[in-house]
């Protein structure tokens, strides 16, 4: 079941599945910064209006604004 990264919960382990084909330019910035499909990470905050969302990936911690974070979507994995 696929959702977004603004719904995990801080310290939920994630698995990005793909991205929104209508926001190019999120897409290859997301893609420059590792967040390939496939890739898990893990969400550390978000602030309470869900902007900006925190996450851990690759091994750095990587803050991400609400329309970057849309643009992906994601599954909840168990660790």
């Amino acid at each position: 079941m696929s959702g977004r990264l603004k719904d995990l919960p801080p310290g939920s382990h994630g698995e990005v599945l793909g991205y929104s084909p209508s926001e190019r330019v999120y897409r290859d910035r997301l893609l420059a910064m590792g967040l390939t499909k496939g890739t898990r990470f893990t969400g550390l905050r978000a602030a309470p209006l869900g902007d900006p969302v925190e996450i851990e990936v690759r091994g750095f911690q990587l803050t991400l604004r609400k329309g970057e974070a849309d643009v992906l979507s994601v599954r909840r994995v168990e660790e």
